[in-house]
């Protein structure tokens, strides 16, 4: 996942750049795969369902300026989940790949369902 390039890119809806991806070959050969994915599971909006996956923990994710954009996926799950911040899980889902809808991550998981660490 971290096969992943990014250039500042001007978004006329927002008068705003931000980083836009390319993506490699080997990424873009997983897109609309089921995969699975272990990392630290992050509550960032539990009442409206919004949930990521993050190589780090919360205090050292993506949003606290710990890596980047490709350390992070967007996950949507088929049912709500009880797992808590910073829980290590592993996460199944469908990838989607995403490059202009700066509203979602770049890396999404659809159709997720997780399992615990122990």
């Amino acid at each position: 996942m971290s096969k992943i390039k990014f250039t500042d890119t001007y978004f006329s809806k927002y008068d705003a750049y931000f980083m836009y991806p390319t993506f490699s070959a080997s990424v873009k050969a997983l897109e609309g795969k089921e995969i699975t994915i272990k990392g630290y599971f992050l509550d960032v909006v539990a009442k409206e369902n919004i949930y990521m996956l993050s190589k780090g923990p919360m205090a050292s994710c993506y949003f606290c300026g710990q890596g980047g954009p490709e350390t992070a996926i967007e996950l949507e799950f088929i049912n709500k989940q009880n797992f808590k911040t910073d829980n290590v899980v592993s996460i199944t889902g469908t990838l989607k790949l995403n490059k202009n809808n700066v509203e979602h991550f770049n890396y999404i998981l659809t159709n997720c369902k997780g399992i615990l660490n122990k």
